[in-house]
């Protein structure tokens, strides 16, 4: 695939603050790729770079094999669509789309059958020759994606695109920026600290942390094999055990955690298990067992939640507290004593050298 964005070893500073460092990222052309992570992470300071708001302290961007680095914002070429809209509210409908084509000289009918096209592919042509004060916030967004799209850029940019939208008009606003998106194969970098909306609009995520990106990865492989604690807790591993293997038997290996207990664990299931690993899991991954068993964490059941497709429990465990999902059918009381088996297909192996 041709790589349309190229970030390369870039550093960025707010004052002494180090915001960025040494982050390198490639986006395909016609791929879109969001960037995820709590407030501060850095990749809403790693769009204004690529946009030229701001300037780099060392590293390079390209697009397009073309060296943006130190090209002024204007210069650019490149759609935004920002979190607040940034209408002009003075101008019409279809005046704010065909805004950007006049900037670049396009006028007449030329510009006029561009914004029509794009209004009616947006779903606002009846709305062309309103003042964005009359609209809703969703039609606003929309005139804000079809103000970026109708320039044809090489590259689009959202950030934070749906924070002010309803939740049912954000997951009708993501389908409708994909399927747009898509259909223009316009190369896209997408910023949002929703987990659930960077991984159902994206083709890959990168996960952030303290400037650095964690994992680059499809959301598939990032939800059901992070490569570190970090990304595992991010998405949802409530439970990172410490383990270590005490002896192997062809596939089947017996492992330690603290409290002395002791789990027997399948390589045909889980890969290869180095000698000292992680068992991440999330709470479907340990499911709540007799007491009786001789499988399994012993536990002391504590807090009981109902989620309407289980119950889940706060557990205490000689190697310390765990969460844990049991079936609706048998509810059990606070204090009874159970058995925590790891569910294969909700768990996952961790080097314990990748926790961070």
């Amino acid at each position: 695939m041709t790589q349309a964005l190229s970030i390369q070893l870039i550093t960025a500073h707010y004052g002494t603050t180090k915001v960025l460092e040494d982050l390198s990222l490639d986006v395909a052309e016609g791929e879109l790729v969001s960037l995820l992570g709590a407030s501060g992470c850095g990749k809403t300071t790693t769009l204004r770079l690529v946009a030229g708001f701001l300037e780099p302290t060392s590293g390079t961007i390209q697009l397009d094999g073309k060296d943006l680095t130190r090209l002024p914002a204007h210069q650019r070429n490149i759609g935004l669509v920002f979190q607040n809209y940034a209408l002009f509210p003075h101008l019409s409908v279809a005046d704010n789309v065909g805004f950007g084509l006049k900037q670049r000289g396009i006028a007449g009918e030329a510009k006029a059958k561009r914004v029509t096209a794009m209004l009616e592919r947006v779903g606002l042509a009846p709305l062309a020759d309103r003042l964005p004060a009359a609209l809703s916030g969703g039609q606003k967004q929309r005139v804000a994606l079809a103000r970026a799209l109708v320039i044809e850029p090489p590259l689009l940019m959202f950030d934070e695109p749906l924070s002010n939208l309803d939740a049912k008009l954000r997951v009708d606003m993501r389908v409708e920026i994909r399927q747009l998106q898509r259909a223009n194969g316009t190369t896209s970098v997408y910023v949002t600290h929703d987990q659930e909306e960077a991984f159902s609009i994206s083709d890959r995520v990168a996960i952030m942390h303290a400037g650095r990106i964690m994992q680059l990865d499809t959301p598939e492989t990032l939800y059901q094999r992070p490569a570190n604690a970090f990304v595992a807790r991010f998405v949802g591993f409530e439970n990172l055990i410490d383990m270590r293997v005490v002896a192997r038997d062809g596939a089947r290996i017996t492992a330690e955690a603290g409290g002395s207990v002791h789990l027997e664990l399948s390589q045909d299931d889980f890969g290869t298990i180095p000698d000292s690993f992680i068992l991440a899991c999330r709470a479907d991954g340990l499911a709540v067992s007799d007491a009786a068993s001789q499988t399994g964490i012993p536990a002391t059941l504590g807090l009981r939640t109902y989620l309407g497709r289980a119950y889940q429990y706060q557990c205490e465990t000689p190697s310390g507290p765990l969460t844990a999902n049991g079936p609706l059918t048998r509810p059990l009381e606070i204090g009874a004593g159970a058995r925590l088996v790891p569910v294969p297909e909700q768990c996952t192996i961790l080097a314990p050298e990748a926790a961070v």
